[in-house]
């Protein structure tokens, strides 16, 4: 660490010193954002639904399942006890999977404080109800908007558990909650940012796995960069219509959470949801896929509520809905291809979200100064 880094550092810690949070959950992505929590001067407890993960992160500062040859802060402390993860524990970060979190919530409610704020670290949504992840929480546990909070942003957990820097952003509708997560979550290497559009940045770590995953495939097939760079475009444009009919802001997808994590998640070799799609391009099915992985890629989960969702709303989604179609074997994965542009073969117009209510809002202005003159 620099002089600068450690002076840097040191003013995170002071300003976290006895600060108390909980990190529920002790995969690849939990353990490291209890790290980064940890190296921001938090006093965090990880709670491991396994005892032996527990005790090896407690006794050798390792988590060598998740994070091999990392060493964890000695602050750092777990258990496989949710009481003791929660007590005084003001903030509560979800790092669970995105079908279990319902489970996880039901569990902890006997032992969750009536302050704490719940922040989802989850990029998924739950197959059975199409909800985000901040629904389940408020579902599960009848919580105000004022309690719950996301980050998301370009989080490749191995690269930031080596310390390499790069940022997210923590959104809550009260913007001074926000500001509260995004401090305990400010280390030396990984500057979090704010906003309260909560639907967008949730949004964006939800959709971008899905592009992942058709990137993946393409690349497993062996397509280069052209093909690449074209669904990834093509793909934010989905994401983004997607989000704004969704309530979100534009502007959202265009940062850290969107555009950001869209970019580290299709060119990542660490990427779940890259590999997942990989593998397939190279035919491999999702059981083999899963067995060869060992760990969950959320975006295999989330491609049929979110393709329910974009019906509802009347969003086409032609990437998502031809990466359905490889999952399920209807089609074969080197048709995966820039063709998704559009469902014919009429040449469409690049996504341009604003822009019939900036023409409208001109005119209104122009109105007005017409009747002032």
């Amino acid at each position: 660490m620099t002089t600068r880094s450690a002076a840097a550092g040191s003013v995170h810690s002071d300003r976290n010193r006895g600060r108390r949070v909980a990190v529920i959950g002790a995969g690849s992505w939990g353990t490291t954002f209890a790290k980064v929590l940890a190296d921001a001067g938090c006093d965090v407890t990880m709670w491991a639904r396994r005892p032996e993960i527990a005790n090896e992160i407690q006794v050798a500062r390792r988590n060598s399942q998740y994070l091999p040859g990392v060493n964890l802060p000695k602050t750092l402390t777990a258990t496989d006890d949710l009481a003791t993860a929660l007590q005084g524990a003001r903030l509560v970060f979800l790092a669970v999977p995105s079908q279990t979190l319902r489970q996880n919530l039901i569990d902890l409610e006997p032992y969750l404080d009536r302050r704490s704020v719940l922040v989802s670290l989850v990029k998924g949504v739950e197959k059975t109800t199409t909800m985000r992840m901040s629904e389940v929480i408020a579902d599960t546990l009848d919580l105000g908007p004022e309690r719950i909070a996301v980050v998301s942003g370009p989080n490749i957990a191995l690269e930031i558990a080596k310390e390499q820097p790069t940022g997210a952003v923590a959104s809550c509708v009260d913007l001074g909650v926000a500001q509260e997560v995004a401090m305990a979550a400010n280390a030396p290497y990984f500057r979090t940012y704010v906003n309260t559009d909560v639907i967008g940045t949730e949004l964006g770590g939800v959709l971008k796995n899905l592009i992942a995953l058709a990137i993946g495939i393409v690349d497993g097939v062996g397509y280069g960069e052209n093909t690449k760079a074209a669904i990834i475009t093509r793909g934010l444009a989905e994401m983004t219509e997607f989000s704004v009919a969704s309530g979100a802001d534009p502007a959202t997808l265009s940062g850290l959470a969107g555009l950001g994590d869209l970019i580290a998640t299709c060119q990542s070799p660490l990427s779940r949801n890259n590999t997942a799609g990989r593998l397939i391009g190279q035919g491999y099915t999702q059981e083999e896929t899963r067995e060869q992985m060992q760990q969950v890629a959320e975006g295999i989960t989330s491609v049929p509520p979110v393709l329910e969702l974009a019906r509802e709303r009347g969003i086409v989604m032609p990437i998502v809905e031809q990466v359905q179609m490889v999952l399920s074997g209807k089609m074969q994965p080197k048709y995966l291809g820039p063709h998704l542009a559009t469902e014919d073969d009429v040449p469409q117009a690049e996504l341009s979200l604003g822009s019939p209510q900036i023409g409208r809002l001109k005119r209104l202005f122009d109105r007005m100064k017409g009747t002032r003159g």
